[in-house]
């Protein structure tokens, strides 16, 4: 294979077979289950980077089905979203995400920079309640319940809030394991159809892990949850603070 070859079919890893194809992905009947919980002030300062602003004592911890999107097939995905400000935009930064499938874990880290690792999430129904776990290996490090579909609510006001920006701290390394990207990415989701929307009683376990931290932003208080089901596309993402010039 020439340069000029190279040059023109290089896209992602392996330069031959690429783990997934090219964007944007779009995914049919992604379900939310959102747990929104108070923590401790000091324990989100200790994590979310600048120029991002944390916004108050609040995480989002959120379990997700994805059983149709292009490119990645059918997986669900578990994390923890952190709302914050960035210069006058109010969003979330995506501070940690499990997840069951190779594919998007590749595309998510390489793409956008999303913060994703191999675990075993799972969302279903168990009778009257949405149930959510996240195991590492034998360890389960996450449980969620929920009322199933207590209260309805306004579809408008769900889709405006799956429509706010997020961002994500992308890191590649260089060859000599000094950073060869640290850029802050903003990206949203499009073509949002809410086709479900309620919320109803929760309740939020997280335990310790040496590997998956999740507990490290403990759940004093939860403060509410939601259950979605909608159709979107997750849009190619846009650097909005390179952190490298800050290095030298």
């Amino acid at each position: 294979m020439n340069l000029q070859q190279i040059r023109d079919t290089a896209f992602a890893m392996p330069l031959t077979n690429p783990s997934y194809p090219p964007g944007p992905y779009k995914f049919a009947n992604r379900e939310y289950m959102v747990i929104t919980y108070r923590t401790d002030m000091d324990a989100l300062r200790a994590v979310v980077p600048e120029p991002l602003e944390v916004t108050g004592p609040v995480v989002k911890y959120e379990f997700i089905r994805m059983p149709d999107s292009t490119g990645f097939g059918d997986y669900t995905e578990s994390g923890q979203v952190i709302p914050v400000s960035f210069e006058g935009r109010k969003g979330g930064y995506v501070h940690a995400m499990y997840l069951n499938d190779d594919s998007p874990i590749s595309g998510g880290r390489e793409i956008w920079g999303f913060p994703k690792k191999l675990a075993e999430p799972c969302l279903h129904v168990e009778k009257d309640t949405l149930v959510g776990t996240l195991n590492v290996g034998s360890i389960q490090v996450a449980s969620g319940t929920m009322g199933y579909k207590h209260r309805e609510l306004d579809f408008q006001q769900v889709r405006q809030s799956l429509l706010a920006p997020s961002y994500l701290l992308k890191i590649i390394p260089h060859v000599d394991c000094t950073p060869r990207i640290c850029e802050l990415v903003e990206y949203y989701l499009e073509d949002v159809t809410v086709k479900g929307a309620w919320s109803g009683p929760a309740a939020l376990e997280l335990h310790g892990h040496a590997l998956a931290p999740v507990a490290n932003l403990p759940v004093l208080e939860v403060l509410s949850a939601s259950h979605i089901l909608a159709d979107l596309t997750l849009g190619l993402g846009k650097v909005v603070h390179d952190y490298l010039p800050h290095f030298k």
